[in-house]
């Protein structure tokens, strides 16, 4: 997430502190440490409060929505970002935006993002949604979309809601079918990326691809 410097010296309670107000008898800051004390951490606190949770009070949901609109408006930022930039020399860019889209999720999501000739992006799109255990993947509705995008080259990405991005053999068997089909059309893979918890990793960057 890309915040601005002056706050990147901030401890989280100082962060959450912003989302709440103070009062004579509680400050912002005295309440956002025992709301991270209770959950555990900055983001747990804000992945298990919801409206309809009675453990954590209506301060408490509001802080987190806040916190979660303002995460949904800094990926569509990126997303806005990485569309009039060159994939390949921004990866770190579409890893971010990425792991802010797909790391908290609690199902598989698999997706292409689609790349012009000069590999700039067109359309980043999820295409397959599962559950916790997987998704199916169907290699020609992504040779579909791709043609429907008129693309010259992919990047497959899809998270693990285990939050392990090891690839599995199941990940590089898709990719090896996706590879195939694609071929056919004159699309080229060019990275399958896999996002975990903290971590995305690269099948180019491994050399699988």
């Amino acid at each position: 997430m890309i915040i601005h410097n002056e706050f990147q010296t901030l401890s989280d309670a100082e962060l959450l502190a912003h989302f709440y107000e103070g009062d004579l008898v509680t400050s912002a800051h005295d309440k956002a440490r025992m709301a991270i004390n209770e959950a555990g951490g900055v983001r747990s606190f804000v992945n298990s409060v919801s409206d309809k949770n009675a453990r954590y009070s209506i301060e408490d949901n509001q802080a987190a929505l806040k916190i979660k609109l303002a995460l949904e408006i800094t990926a569509r930022y990126l997303g806005e970002k990485l569309q009039r930039a060159d994939a390949l020399t921004s990866p770190d860019l579409t890893r971010k935006f990425l792991q802010l889209k797909l790391r908290d999720l609690d199902y598989e999501v698999f997706g292409c993002v689609f790349l012009d000739n000069q590999h700039r992006v067109i359309k980043l799109e999820d295409i397959f949604v599962g559950t916790i255990d997987g998704s199916a993947v169907y290699p020609r509705e992504v040779v579909k979309k791709a043609l429907m995008n008129g693309a010259a080259a992919v990047i497959l990405y899809h998270n693990h809601p285990s939050g392990v991005a090891e690839p599995s053999s199941a990940d590089r068997a898709i990719t090896e079918r996706l590879k195939k089909a694609l071929d056919l059309i004159d699309v080229r893979v060019l990275d399958h990326l896999i996002v975990g918890d903290g971590r995305c990793e690269s099948f180019a960057e491994r050399g699988i691809i």
